[in-house]
């Protein structure tokens, strides 16, 4: 009865339109609100960290009445485990997400439950480029969500999508006008991108995203996430290997910057198909390239003994002192 209530506070309170508080069963959950708002600085991206995308935990994404296997109380084993920043697909271009965000009650208990376990929560979007006022609403949706004073403590834009603006000179001007209109529009707030990791576009797969536009995006963004899923790679390649692949993408994201003390947050994966030894290897690299904080793709594959192995190396392992941002 106690969650239902709150479940229902949430929705009522996070729902669009005039605010809540103070009327009905909005005042049931006014204990859990804050009337600070984040301060959205590159510490969000700091530490240990997971992912959460709407796949998890959004029940119009799964099959049948199957539930969700993320639920919001799966923070609780995430604070357990040492994460600090949880990041967490928002929205979607998707019409199972109807109104944009993935599912406004779930979100709200997400940013609440971390929150009050002091971790912090950075809502993510895949933008697809075919409409960017489209793309440019949802990231709206991220930056201004607020459920009982809590809002995101900070917005990420996840670059990645090549199969709806197939032409590439378009595909980086629609990617350049998005990311100066979210920068106008968030003023001083750090912004995230998740990125393709160099290696593969510049060593294994020059024509997934050529001439990338590192040079006209750089200043719209304060922390470069990279996609080092050195799972993916062959062996083969020299790639399949968690320091080698995420180490040589960190290094050429900073070259192609122009700034070789950019802030990195990399992401390896994919969790349930990485060993320890790798998980080890990706931990010294984020340390022997000065990251700021590291995550492994995605809460829900990554099996216990990995999230165990994750908790001992960024608490005591290679990674277990990274810098802090500036």
């Amino acid at each position: 009865m106690f969650v239902a209530l709150l479940v229902g506070a949430i929705a009522y309170a996070t729902r669009p339109g005039p605010a809540a508080a103070g009327r009905g069963v909005g005042t049931i959950a006014n204990r859990w609100a804050t009337d600070t708002p984040p301060v959205r600085n590159a510490a969000a991206y700091a530490g240990y960290a997971t992912w959460v995308d709407g796949f998890d935990y959004g029940p119009a994404y799964q099959t049948g009445a199957a539930a969700p296997p993320v639920p919001p109380r799966a923070v609780d084993e995430m604070a357990a485990a040492g994460v600090k920043t949880v990041f967490l697909q928002a929205a979607r271009d998707d019409s199972r997400s109807p109104g944009g965000v993935v599912d406004r009650a779930l979100v709200a208990e997400f940013v609440i439950r971390a929150h009050r376990r002091g971790m912090r929560v950075v809502g993510w979007y895949l933008p697809t480029f075919t409409d960017v006022n489209a793309d440019l609403a949802r990231l709206r949706q991220i930056e201004s969500f607020d459920a009982l004073g809590h809002r995101f403590d900070g917005v990420a834009v996840d670059i990645e999508d090549v199969e709806h603006v197939t032409d590439v000179t378009e595909r980086n001007q629609r990617l350049v006008d998005l990311s100066a209109r979210l920068r106008a529009e968030s003023g001083r707030d750090a912004l995230g991108a998740i990125v393709l990791p160099p290696v593969l576009t510049e060593v294994v797969n020059e024509q997934y995203w050529p001439e990338f536009p590192w040079a006209s995006v750089r200043s719209d963004y304060d922390v470069w996430l990279p996609m080092s899923y050195w799972t993916f790679r062959k062996v083969s390649s020299g790639y399949h290997d968690g320091f080698t692949y995420n180490d040589e993408s960190v290094r050429r994201l900073r070259n192609d910057l122009g700034q070789p003390n950019a802030l990195v947050h990399a992401i390896g994966g994919i969790g349930d198909t990485a060993t320890a030894a790798e998980l080890d290897a990706f931990a010294r690299s984020l340390a022997a390239d000065g990251a700021i904080g590291g995550s492994v793709y995605d809460w829900n594959a990554t099996p216990p003994a990995s999230r165990a192995a994750l908790t001992t190396l960024f608490a005591s392992g290679p990674a277990g002192h990274l810098p802090r941002p500036p």
